[in-house]
Protein backbone atom coordinates (compact mmCIF):
# COMPACT_ATOMS: atom_id res chain seq x y z
CA UNK A 1 0.00 0.00 0.00
CA UNK A 2 1.30 3.61 -0.88
CA UNK A 3 0.55 6.82 0.06
CA UNK A 4 1.01 9.84 -1.40
CA UNK A 5 1.70 13.26 0.67
CA UNK A 6 -1.14 15.59 0.87
CA UNK A 7 -1.25 19.61 1.33
CA UNK A 8 -2.91 18.62 4.64
CA UNK A 9 -1.66 16.94 7.51
CA UNK A 10 -5.13 15.54 8.45
CA UNK A 11 -5.92 14.92 5.21
CA UNK A 12 -7.15 10.87 4.92
CA UNK A 13 -4.76 10.22 1.52
CA UNK A 14 -1.92 9.96 4.31
CA UNK A 15 -1.58 7.48 6.49
CA UNK A 16 0.80 6.30 8.75
CA UNK A 17 1.89 3.59 6.76
CA UNK A 18 2.56 5.98 3.97
CA UNK A 19 5.76 5.21 1.64
CA UNK A 20 8.13 7.94 0.18
CA UNK A 21 9.27 6.36 -3.31
CA UNK A 22 12.38 6.86 -5.61
CA UNK A 23 13.46 4.64 -8.49
CA UNK A 24 13.52 1.28 -7.48
CA UNK A 25 12.73 2.22 -3.83
CA UNK A 26 9.99 2.34 -1.57
CA UNK A 27 11.01 3.69 1.87
CA UNK A 28 7.97 3.23 4.55
CA UNK A 29 7.63 5.82 7.22
CA UNK A 30 7.70 5.94 10.79
CA UNK A 31 4.64 6.57 13.40
CA UNK A 32 3.68 10.24 12.65
CA UNK A 33 1.27 12.27 14.96
CA UNK A 34 0.09 14.69 12.34
CA UNK A 35 -1.15 11.89 9.71
CA UNK A 36 -3.79 9.15 10.46
CA UNK A 37 -3.53 5.96 12.23
CA UNK A 38 -1.68 3.19 10.31
CA UNK A 39 -4.03 1.90 7.74
CA UNK A 40 -7.22 3.10 9.56
CA UNK A 41 -9.26 6.25 9.62
CA UNK A 42 -8.18 9.30 12.18
CA UNK A 43 -9.77 8.99 15.26
CA UNK A 44 -11.93 12.14 17.17
CA UNK A 45 -9.98 14.33 18.63
CA UNK A 46 -6.32 13.57 16.90
CA UNK A 47 -5.99 10.55 19.53
CA UNK A 48 -4.19 8.09 18.65
CA UNK A 49 -5.67 4.29 17.79
CA UNK A 50 -4.09 1.52 19.52
CA UNK A 51 -0.97 0.49 17.66
CA UNK A 52 0.42 -2.31 16.45
CA UNK A 53 2.26 -5.28 18.83
CA UNK A 54 5.08 -6.57 17.55
CA UNK A 55 6.62 -9.65 18.91
CA UNK A 56 10.79 -10.39 17.83
CA UNK A 57 13.32 -13.89 19.40
CA UNK A 58 16.73 -12.98 19.55
CA UNK A 59 18.42 -16.60 19.89
CA UNK A 60 22.18 -17.49 21.53
CA UNK A 61 22.95 -21.22 21.74
CA UNK A 62 24.75 -23.05 24.28
CA UNK A 63 23.16 -21.52 27.12
CA UNK A 64 24.87 -19.45 29.46
CA UNK A 65 27.51 -18.72 32.70
CA UNK A 66 24.69 -20.03 35.34
CA UNK A 67 26.58 -18.10 38.21
CA UNK A 68 25.92 -14.66 36.67
CA UNK A 69 22.57 -14.91 35.01
CA UNK A 70 20.30 -14.19 37.79
CA UNK A 71 17.75 -11.21 38.64
CA UNK A 72 16.26 -10.46 41.96
CA UNK A 73 13.85 -8.01 43.64
CA UNK A 74 11.67 -5.96 40.81
CA UNK A 75 11.30 -2.70 39.21
CA UNK A 76 13.71 -0.21 39.72
CA UNK A 77 15.29 -1.91 42.83
CA UNK A 78 15.97 -5.16 40.80
CA UNK A 79 19.08 -6.46 40.90
CA UNK A 80 20.71 -7.91 37.92
CA UNK A 81 23.69 -10.85 37.75
CA UNK A 82 26.81 -9.69 35.97
CA UNK A 83 25.91 -11.08 32.71
CA UNK A 84 22.14 -9.43 32.51
CA UNK A 85 24.12 -5.97 33.60
CA UNK A 86 23.32 -4.85 29.94
CA UNK A 87 20.08 -4.40 30.33
CA UNK A 88 20.08 -2.32 33.50
CA UNK A 89 19.00 0.96 32.03
CA UNK A 90 16.17 -0.94 30.83
CA UNK A 91 15.35 -3.40 34.22
CA UNK A 92 11.87 -1.91 34.71
CA UNK A 93 10.97 -2.68 31.38
CA UNK A 94 12.09 -5.87 30.93
CA UNK A 95 10.95 -9.55 32.78
CA UNK A 96 13.64 -12.04 33.75
CA UNK A 97 11.87 -15.35 33.10
CA UNK A 98 13.67 -18.86 34.55
CA UNK A 99 12.53 -22.55 35.08
CA UNK A 100 10.39 -23.08 31.96
CA UNK A 101 10.88 -25.84 29.32
CA UNK A 102 10.84 -27.69 26.11
CA UNK A 103 9.90 -31.29 26.87
CA UNK A 104 10.32 -32.15 23.41
CA UNK A 105 13.80 -31.09 23.79
CA UNK A 106 14.41 -33.03 27.19
CA UNK A 107 15.84 -36.61 26.99
CA UNK A 108 16.36 -36.89 23.40
CA UNK A 109 20.16 -36.02 22.99
CA UNK A 110 22.01 -32.82 22.80
CA UNK A 111 22.46 -30.23 19.90
CA UNK A 112 20.11 -30.11 17.44
CA UNK A 113 17.12 -32.49 19.32
CA UNK A 114 17.38 -29.09 21.54
CA UNK A 115 17.38 -26.90 19.00
CA UNK A 116 15.04 -27.39 16.41
CA UNK A 117 12.07 -27.02 18.32
CA UNK A 118 13.07 -23.91 20.35
CA UNK A 119 9.83 -22.42 19.24
CA UNK A 120 7.67 -24.83 17.91
CA UNK A 121 7.67 -27.48 20.73
CA UNK A 122 7.40 -30.74 18.75
CA UNK A 123 8.80 -33.69 18.56
CA UNK A 124 11.93 -33.56 16.23
CA UNK A 125 12.28 -36.76 13.79
CA UNK A 126 15.60 -38.59 13.34
CA UNK A 127 17.51 -39.39 10.10
CA UNK A 128 16.89 -37.95 6.73
CA UNK A 129 13.53 -36.70 6.14
CA UNK A 130 12.88 -33.55 8.00
CA UNK A 131 9.69 -33.10 10.59
CA UNK A 132 8.90 -31.36 13.79
CA UNK A 133 6.50 -28.12 13.81
CA UNK A 134 5.77 -24.38 12.60
CA UNK A 135 7.24 -22.17 15.07
CA UNK A 136 5.24 -19.52 16.73
CA UNK A 137 6.47 -17.07 14.78
CA UNK A 138 5.47 -18.34 11.93
CA UNK A 139 1.65 -19.32 13.33
CA UNK A 140 1.88 -15.14 14.47
CA UNK A 141 2.81 -14.48 10.51
CA UNK A 142 0.42 -16.63 9.52
CA UNK A 143 -2.96 -14.51 11.46
CA UNK A 144 -1.26 -11.32 11.32
CA UNK A 145 1.12 -10.72 8.42
CA UNK A 146 -1.49 -9.69 6.25
CA UNK A 147 -1.31 -6.37 7.90
CA UNK A 148 1.64 -5.50 6.75
CA UNK A 149 4.38 -5.63 3.75
CA UNK A 150 6.47 -8.58 4.58
CA UNK A 151 4.61 -10.96 7.42
CA UNK A 152 7.55 -11.88 9.05
CA UNK A 153 11.49 -11.30 9.16
CA UNK A 154 14.02 -13.69 9.60
CA UNK A 155 17.33 -13.03 10.22
CA UNK A 156 20.71 -14.67 11.37
CA UNK A 157 24.27 -13.68 11.32
CA UNK A 158 26.08 -17.69 10.81
CA UNK A 159 25.55 -19.22 8.09
CA UNK A 160 23.73 -22.64 8.75
CA UNK A 161 25.71 -26.12 8.53
CA UNK A 162 24.27 -29.23 6.87
CA UNK A 163 24.92 -33.04 7.46
CA UNK A 164 23.77 -35.11 10.47
CA UNK A 165 24.86 -34.89 14.75
CA UNK A 166 25.83 -38.20 15.78
CA UNK A 167 22.65 -37.98 17.50
CA UNK A 168 21.25 -38.72 13.95
CA UNK A 169 19.30 -35.13 13.69
CA UNK A 170 19.49 -33.51 10.56
CA UNK A 171 21.83 -30.36 11.45
CA UNK A 172 18.95 -28.24 9.78
CA UNK A 173 17.56 -28.36 13.32
CA UNK A 174 20.81 -26.73 14.51
CA UNK A 175 20.63 -23.50 12.06
CA UNK A 176 16.87 -22.74 12.09
CA UNK A 177 14.36 -21.66 14.28
CA UNK A 178 11.79 -20.43 12.44
CA UNK A 179 9.65 -22.99 10.63
CA UNK A 180 6.94 -22.59 8.50
CA UNK A 181 5.98 -26.15 8.26
CA UNK A 182 6.65 -29.34 10.25
CA UNK A 183 8.80 -29.74 7.19
CA UNK A 184 10.38 -26.76 6.38
CA UNK A 185 12.43 -23.97 7.62
CA UNK A 186 12.09 -20.31 6.50
CA UNK A 187 15.37 -19.06 4.72
CA UNK A 188 16.67 -17.28 6.83
CA UNK A 189 19.12 -13.57 5.41
CA UNK A 190 22.22 -13.70 7.10
CA UNK A 191 23.49 -10.69 4.31
CA UNK A 192 22.99 -7.36 5.88
CA UNK A 193 22.60 -5.42 2.69
CA UNK A 194 20.13 -8.20 1.55
CA UNK A 195 18.38 -8.10 4.67
CA UNK A 196 18.28 -4.16 3.79
CA UNK A 197 17.74 -3.94 0.27
CA UNK A 198 14.34 -6.20 1.49
CA UNK A 199 13.31 -3.79 3.95
CA UNK A 200 13.64 -0.88 1.49
CA UNK A 201 12.06 -2.85 -1.71
CA UNK A 202 15.83 -1.82 -2.90
CA UNK A 203 16.57 -3.47 -6.51
CA UNK A 204 16.96 -3.21 -9.72
CA UNK A 205 19.87 -1.27 -11.58
CA UNK A 206 20.26 1.78 -8.97
CA UNK A 207 20.64 -0.54 -6.24
CA UNK A 208 24.06 0.54 -5.24
CA UNK A 209 23.53 3.89 -5.39
CA UNK A 210 22.21 5.76 -2.01
CA UNK A 211 18.28 5.06 -1.17
CA UNK A 212 18.12 8.63 0.51
CA UNK A 213 19.86 10.20 -2.34
CA UNK A 214 16.63 8.58 -4.53
CA UNK A 215 13.88 9.54 -2.68
CA UNK A 216 15.45 13.14 -1.18
CA UNK A 217 12.50 15.24 -3.44
CA UNK A 218 9.38 13.24 -1.49
CA UNK A 219 11.14 13.49 1.82
CA UNK A 220 11.62 17.14 1.45
CA UNK A 221 7.99 17.47 0.71
CA UNK A 222 6.67 15.41 3.12
CA UNK A 223 8.65 17.32 5.73
CA UNK A 224 7.12 20.69 4.88
CA UNK A 225 3.23 19.43 5.60
CA UNK A 226 4.04 17.42 8.72
CA UNK A 227 3.74 18.80 12.05
CA UNK A 228 7.10 20.40 13.65
CA UNK A 229 7.87 17.40 16.12
CA UNK A 230 6.59 14.99 13.28
CA UNK A 231 9.33 16.99 10.88
CA UNK A 232 12.06 16.44 13.98
CA UNK A 233 10.70 12.75 13.81
CA UNK A 234 10.75 12.56 10.02
CA UNK A 235 14.74 13.58 10.62
CA UNK A 236 16.15 11.80 12.93
CA UNK A 237 14.39 8.68 11.21
CA UNK A 238 15.90 9.30 7.69
CA UNK A 239 19.57 10.16 9.40
CA UNK A 240 19.27 6.45 11.53
CA UNK A 241 18.67 5.06 7.51
CA UNK A 242 21.54 7.29 6.24
CA UNK A 243 24.51 5.74 8.91
CA UNK A 244 22.53 2.17 8.32
CA UNK A 245 23.45 2.99 4.50
CA UNK A 246 26.93 3.75 5.12
CA UNK A 247 27.84 0.53 6.76
CA UNK A 248 26.12 -1.30 4.16
CA UNK A 249 27.92 0.34 1.44
CA UNK A 250 31.45 -2.10 2.20
CA UNK A 251 29.73 -4.93 3.15
CA UNK A 252 27.41 -5.39 -0.74
CA UNK A 253 30.97 -5.17 -2.14
CA UNK A 254 32.18 -7.74 -0.04
CA UNK A 255 29.39 -9.95 -0.71
CA UNK A 256 29.24 -9.28 -4.29
CA UNK A 257 32.95 -10.10 -4.49
CA UNK A 258 32.15 -13.52 -2.40
CA UNK A 259 29.66 -14.13 -5.13
CA UNK A 260 32.43 -14.36 -7.81
CA UNK A 261 34.63 -16.30 -5.32
CA UNK A 262 32.38 -18.78 -5.20
CA UNK A 263 31.63 -19.11 -9.09
CA UNK A 264 34.97 -18.77 -9.34
CA UNK A 265 35.65 -22.08 -7.53
CA UNK A 266 32.45 -24.12 -8.39
CA UNK A 267 31.50 -24.29 -4.51
CA UNK A 268 28.26 -22.93 -2.62
CA UNK A 269 28.66 -19.81 -1.20
CA UNK A 270 27.41 -21.42 1.96
CA UNK A 271 30.34 -23.58 2.31
CA UNK A 272 32.99 -21.24 2.34
CA UNK A 273 34.43 -19.71 5.49
CA UNK A 274 33.78 -16.01 6.85
CA UNK A 275 34.88 -13.40 5.72
CA UNK A 276 35.64 -15.69 2.43
CA UNK A 277 31.39 -15.62 2.04
CA UNK A 278 30.91 -12.75 2.30
CA UNK A 279 29.48 -12.17 6.27
CA UNK A 280 31.30 -9.53 7.49
CA UNK A 281 34.79 -10.55 9.88
CA UNK A 282 33.95 -8.52 12.89
CA UNK A 283 30.60 -10.22 14.22
CA UNK A 284 30.10 -7.33 16.04
CA UNK A 285 29.79 -5.20 13.07
CA UNK A 286 27.33 -7.82 11.48
CA UNK A 287 25.23 -8.31 14.94
CA UNK A 288 24.61 -4.43 15.42
CA UNK A 289 23.57 -4.14 11.54
CA UNK A 290 20.78 -6.94 12.02
CA UNK A 291 19.53 -5.64 15.07
CA UNK A 292 19.35 -2.05 13.40
CA UNK A 293 17.71 -3.37 10.69
CA UNK A 294 14.86 -5.07 12.18
CA UNK A 295 14.40 -2.21 15.02
CA UNK A 296 13.89 0.23 11.73
CA UNK A 297 11.79 -2.59 10.31
CA UNK A 298 9.30 -2.64 13.62
CA UNK A 299 9.09 1.35 13.54
CA UNK A 300 7.89 1.82 10.49
CA UNK A 301 5.71 -0.95 10.66
CA UNK A 302 7.46 -3.23 7.60
CA UNK A 303 7.03 -6.50 9.82
CA UNK A 304 5.49 -7.27 13.74
CA UNK A 305 6.87 -10.67 13.65
CA UNK A 306 10.81 -11.20 13.69
CA UNK A 307 13.34 -13.49 14.60
CA UNK A 308 16.81 -13.22 14.72
CA UNK A 309 19.74 -16.12 15.06
CA UNK A 310 22.62 -14.72 16.56
CA UNK A 311 24.33 -17.62 16.19
CA UNK A 312 23.10 -21.06 15.78
CA UNK A 313 23.78 -23.90 18.11
CA UNK A 314 27.33 -26.02 17.71
CA UNK A 315 28.14 -22.36 16.67
CA UNK A 316 31.83 -21.58 15.43
CA UNK A 317 31.92 -18.09 16.15
CA UNK A 318 35.27 -16.43 17.49
CA UNK A 319 35.22 -13.31 20.14
CA UNK A 320 38.87 -11.90 19.85
CA UNK A 321 37.49 -8.63 21.13
CA UNK A 322 36.44 -10.34 23.98
CA UNK A 323 39.56 -12.09 24.78
CA UNK A 324 38.37 -15.27 24.45
CA UNK A 325 40.60 -17.89 22.40
CA UNK A 326 38.02 -20.44 21.58
CA UNK A 327 34.86 -20.62 19.71
CA UNK A 328 31.70 -20.29 20.83
CA UNK A 329 31.01 -24.32 20.94
CA UNK A 330 34.04 -25.51 22.49
CA UNK A 331 34.12 -22.22 25.03
CA UNK A 332 30.47 -23.37 25.95
CA UNK A 333 31.95 -26.69 27.78
CA UNK A 334 33.33 -24.44 30.31
CA UNK A 335 30.64 -22.49 31.03
CA UNK A 336 31.21 -21.54 34.18
CA UNK A 337 34.03 -19.42 33.33
CA UNK A 338 35.28 -15.85 33.04
CA UNK A 339 35.32 -16.71 29.26
CA UNK A 340 32.12 -17.90 28.76
CA UNK A 341 30.35 -15.54 31.04
CA UNK A 342 31.75 -12.13 29.01
CA UNK A 343 30.05 -13.98 25.92
CA UNK A 344 27.14 -14.60 27.64
CA UNK A 345 27.21 -10.86 28.66
CA UNK A 346 28.06 -10.01 24.84
CA UNK A 347 24.96 -11.77 23.44
CA UNK A 348 22.88 -10.20 26.50
CA UNK A 349 24.20 -6.82 25.44
CA UNK A 350 22.71 -7.63 21.66
CA UNK A 351 19.02 -7.58 23.43
CA UNK A 352 20.13 -4.51 25.32
CA UNK A 353 21.01 -2.91 21.89
CA UNK A 354 18.08 -3.83 20.39
CA UNK A 355 16.15 -2.63 22.87
CA UNK A 356 17.37 0.40 23.44
CA UNK A 357 16.97 1.38 20.09
CA UNK A 358 13.24 0.20 19.55
CA UNK A 359 13.01 2.32 23.72
CA UNK A 360 14.23 5.81 21.50
CA UNK A 361 11.32 5.44 19.00
CA UNK A 362 8.50 7.63 20.37
CA UNK A 363 4.69 5.93 19.58
CA UNK A 364 2.25 7.69 21.36
CA UNK A 365 2.69 8.53 24.76
CA UNK A 366 5.45 5.87 24.80
CA UNK A 367 7.93 3.99 22.59
CA UNK A 368 7.77 1.27 20.17
CA UNK A 369 9.33 -1.18 22.95
CA UNK A 370 6.46 -0.60 25.12
CA UNK A 371 4.28 -1.70 21.86
CA UNK A 372 6.82 -4.63 21.36
CA UNK A 373 7.78 -8.05 22.92
CA UNK A 374 11.52 -9.21 22.76
CA UNK A 375 12.43 -12.46 23.79
CA UNK A 376 16.43 -13.76 24.57
CA UNK A 377 16.38 -17.34 24.34
CA UNK A 378 19.15 -20.34 24.36
CA UNK A 379 18.08 -23.82 24.15
CA UNK A 380 19.77 -24.70 26.83
CA UNK A 381 21.12 -24.20 30.42
CA UNK A 382 24.39 -25.42 30.61
CA UNK A 383 26.43 -26.03 27.86
CA UNK A 384 29.36 -28.23 29.61
CA UNK A 385 25.86 -30.39 30.39
CA UNK A 386 23.55 -30.06 27.80
CA UNK A 387 21.29 -29.18 29.82
CA UNK A 388 18.09 -28.14 28.80
CA UNK A 389 15.98 -28.97 31.39
CA UNK A 390 15.37 -25.39 32.34
CA UNK A 391 16.08 -22.47 29.55
CA UNK A 392 17.25 -18.82 30.13
CA UNK A 393 15.13 -16.42 28.89
CA UNK A 394 14.41 -12.66 29.32
CA UNK A 395 12.19 -10.50 27.86
CA UNK A 396 11.95 -6.78 27.15
CA UNK A 397 9.10 -4.35 26.27
CA UNK A 398 5.29 -4.32 27.56
CA UNK A 399 3.35 -5.23 24.34
CA UNK A 400 0.84 -2.29 24.17
CA UNK A 401 0.15 -2.41 27.71
CA UNK A 402 -0.53 -6.35 28.31
CA UNK A 403 2.47 -7.67 30.07
CA UNK A 404 3.53 -6.41 33.21
CA UNK A 405 7.52 -5.39 33.31
CA UNK A 406 10.12 -5.17 35.89
CA UNK A 407 9.55 -8.51 37.42
CA UNK A 408 11.47 -11.78 38.28
CA UNK A 409 9.08 -14.55 37.09
CA UNK A 410 10.59 -18.16 38.40
CA UNK A 411 8.90 -21.27 37.55
CA UNK A 412 11.82 -23.48 39.41
CA UNK A 413 9.46 -25.31 41.65
CA UNK A 414 6.43 -25.61 39.60
CA UNK A 415 5.54 -28.76 38.27
CA UNK A 416 6.20 -29.94 34.87
CA UNK A 417 2.88 -29.13 33.80
CA UNK A 418 2.75 -25.38 35.04
CA UNK A 419 6.20 -24.76 33.38
CA UNK A 420 6.32 -25.17 29.75
CA UNK A 421 7.58 -23.14 27.15
CA UNK A 422 5.37 -23.37 25.15
CA UNK A 423 2.27 -22.58 27.75
CA UNK A 424 4.14 -19.01 27.73
CA UNK A 425 4.22 -18.65 24.11
CA UNK A 426 0.33 -19.14 24.55
CA UNK A 427 0.19 -16.30 26.31
CA UNK A 428 2.74 -14.01 24.53
CA UNK A 429 -0.04 -15.41 21.36
CA UNK A 430 -2.95 -14.31 22.90
CA UNK A 431 -1.79 -10.86 23.47
CA UNK A 432 -1.12 -10.66 19.61
CA UNK A 433 -4.64 -11.22 18.89
CA UNK A 434 -4.01 -14.97 17.69
CA UNK A 435 -5.64 -17.40 20.49
CA UNK A 436 -5.21 -20.97 20.15
CA UNK A 437 -6.61 -24.11 21.69
CA UNK A 438 -3.43 -25.19 22.34
CA UNK A 439 0.23 -24.92 20.94
CA UNK A 440 3.43 -27.84 21.07
CA UNK A 441 3.32 -29.47 24.28
CA UNK A 442 0.51 -26.94 25.93
CA UNK A 443 -3.29 -26.83 26.07
CA UNK A 444 -3.11 -24.27 29.16
CA UNK A 445 -1.48 -20.76 29.66
CA UNK A 446 1.73 -19.74 31.85
CA UNK A 447 0.35 -18.93 35.14
CA UNK A 448 1.74 -15.25 36.46
CA UNK A 449 3.02 -13.62 32.78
Amino acid sequence: MSQQPSDRPSSNNLTRRAFIRGTGVAMALPWLESIPVWGTTPVTGDVPGPFPKRFATLFMACGINSDHWWAKGSGAEMELGKSLEPMEPLKTKMNFVTGLFNRSAVGVGIHPGQTGNILSGAALKRGAELKGGISMDQVLANHIGKDTVQPSMVLGCEQPITGYHETNFSMAYSSYISWQSATSPVPMEVYPSLAFDSLFENRGSMRNKSILDRVKEQASSLSRKVSAGDKAKLDEYLTSVREVEKRIDSMRLAQEKAESRAADRGKPIITMERPDNGLPEDIRDHMRLMCDILALAFQTDKTRVATLLLCRDISGLFYPFLDVRSSHHPASHDDRSDAYERIARYYCSQLAYLASRLEAMPEGEGTVLDNSCLMFISNMWSGSKHDSTKLPIVLAGGLGGTLETGRVLDYTGKSDDDRKLCSMYLSIMDRMGVQLDRFGDAESRLAGI
